[in-house]
C-alpha cells in the first residue's frame, strides 16, 4: 500500500470543507473532527459552546504524487476567508477559526510559506494560525458526508454550494 500523506485544516464548517477536498484528485480521505483544544473526544455541542478551545477541521489523507501539500494550501486559501477571526460568514467562534494543523516540520514549514505568499495576495491580513498538530477527534458519522446526504438543506444550499461553484470554477485542473 502506497504510503499517503496528511494534512488538517479547519476553515469555518466541516462541512464546507470536507465537500471540498473530497472532490480534489489525490485525496482519499477527508475526516471531519476536532482539534486544537484541551478537551478529550469533545461532543459537536461541547466545541460549538466555544469552550473547548477546538476548531472544527478536516482531516485529509492525500496521495503527493498526485496533488502537493503546496496545491491543497492554494485551495484552501481561496475556499474559505482566512483574514476574519474566529468567523466564516454567519458561524461564528473560536470553533471556526481558520487552521493549518501540520504533521511534521517539513509540513509546517511549507504551510508557512504559503501563507506568506497567500498575504501577499492578499487585501487584508491573514490571520489563520498555523502549527503542528497536537489532537485529532473524529466528528462522528453524522457529520460524515453531510453534504453529500443533505444537499436539499438550506445551510448546504446556501453555504456550502457556493463554495463548490468556485472551487469548480477556479480549480478545475485538481478535480476528480
Amino acid at each position: 500500500m502506497k504510503y499517503l500523506d496528511k494534512i488538517t485544516l479547519g476553515g469555518g464548517c466541516f462541512w464546507c470543507l470536507e465537500a471540498i477536498f473530497n472532490r480534489l484528485n489525490g485525496v482519499v480521505l477527508v475526516r471531519s473532527g476536532y482539534s486544537g483544544g484541551q478537551l478529550e473526544n469533545p461532543t459537536w455541542e461541547q466545541v460549538c459552546s466555544g469552550e473547548t478551545a477546538h476548531a472544527e477541521v478536516c482531516e485529509i489523507q492525500f496521495d503527493s504524487s498526485i496533488i502537493s501539500l503546496d496545491s491543497l494550501l492554494e485551495v484552501f486559501w481561496e475556499v474559505h476567508d482566512p483574514t476574519t477571526l474566529n468567523r466564516q460568514g454567519y458561524d461564528v467562534g473560536t470553533q471556526y477559526r481558520s487552521v493549518v494543523f501540520c504533521e511534521n516540520n517539513q509540513q509546517l514549514h511549507c504551510a508557512i510559506l504559503s501563507k506568506n505568499l497567500a498575504n501577499t495576495n492578499s487585501s487584508r491580513p491573514i490571520v489563520t494560525e498555523v502549527s503542528l498538530r497536537t489532537n485529532f477527534y473524529f466528528a462522528g458519522e453524522f457529520h460524515h458526508s453531510y453534504f453529500e446526504t443533505n444537499k436539499n438543506q438550506a445551510y448546504c444550499q446556501f453555504v456550502v454550494s457556493p463554495k463548490l461553484t468556485k472551487l469548480i470554477a477556479q480549480f478545475p485542473k485538481y478535480l476528480k
